[in-house]
C-alpha cells in the first residue's frame, strides 16, 4: 500500500530576519525620498544597520526593493483609509484626516518610481494600487452622501492634488517645507466642502484620467 508524502510546510521566517527586512525597507523609504531611487544601496544598509549581504538576500536588485517601498506606503495608505473608514462620526473630517495621514507617507515622492524604475504594472503595486484607490473612493463617497463633500470632485482630483502639494518645490529641501504641507492642505480640503462656491472647469477627474494623461 502507498503512503502519501507529508506536505513540508515552508519555514517562516525568524523574527530577527523580519525586523532586518523592516528596517531596510523603512531606511530605504527615507532615503529615496530625500535622494531619490538612485541611492547606493550600501549606503541603505549602513542606515538600516544591517550588512550589504542582508540587504540582497531580502532583496536580489534595486527594482525589487524601490517596488517594496513603493507597496509598504500604499499599505499604510491603505490602513489610514481604513482607519478612516471606521470612524461613525462626521465623514468629511474622516476624509481630512486621512488627507493629512496620506501627505505624511511621502507618496508624492515615490510617485515618480512607480514609472521610472520598474514595470508599473506588477502584480504586487497594481493589488496595492487598486486596494487604496477602492479605500479612499468609498471614502469621498460617504463623504458626498453626507451632503458634506462637492459633487464635482473624483478620486483622481483628490490624489494628483495631495501629490502635488506635499512635494517640495524645485530646489527645495523635502523636509524644510514639511510645516507648510497641512496649511495648503487644508486650504484645499476648505475648497472641496459642499456646498461648492464655484463652478469647476472639465469634469471630476478619475485615477483612469490621470495614467492616461
Amino acid at each position: 500500500m502507498e503512503t502519501a508524502t507529508p506536505v513540508r510546510k515552508a519555514p517562516r521566517p525568524r523574527a530577527d530576519a523580519l525586523r532586518n527586512r523592516e528596517r531596510i525597507v523603512a531606511a530605504a523609504r527615507e532615503m529615496f525620498v530625500e535622494l531619490g531611487p538612485d541611492v547606493p544601496l550600501d549606503e541603505v544598509a549602513r542606515r538600516a544597520g544591517v550588512g550589504n549581504a542582508t540587504v540582497y538576500r531580502n532583496f536580489p536588485d534595486r527594482d525589487a526593493l524601490v517596488r517594496e517601498v513603493v507597496c509598504s506606503v500604499m499599505d499604510r495608505t491603505s490602513e489610514a483609509a481604513e482607519r478612516a473608514l471606521a470612524e461613525t462620526g462626521d465623514a468629511f473630517a474622516a476624509l481630512a484626516r486621512f488627507v493629512h495621514t496620506a501627505a505624511d507617507e511621502r507618496i508624492s515622492a515615490l510617485c515618480p518610481m512607480v514609472t521610472s524604475t520598474f514595470d508599473q504594472h506588477h502584480p504586487d503595486l497594481e493589488a496595492a494600487r487598486e486596494r487604496v484607490e477602492q479605500l479612499v473612493e468609498r471614502l469621498m463617497d460617504r463623504a458626498k452622501a453626507a451632503g458634506q463633500l462637492r459633487t464635482d470632485v473624483g478620486l483622481g482630483d483628490l490624489m494628483i492634488t495631495v501629490a502635488q502639494l506635499s512635494r517640495p518645490p524645485a530646489g527645495t529641501a523635502c523636509f524644510s517645507v514639511d510645516r507648510f504641507v497641512h496649511r495648503h492642505l487644508q486650504l484645499f480640503l476648505d475648497g472641496l466642502r459642499a456646498p461648492a462656491r464655484s463652478t469647476l472647469p472639465g469634469t471630476a477627474v478619475t485615477m483612469e484620467d490621470l495614467r492616461q494623461a
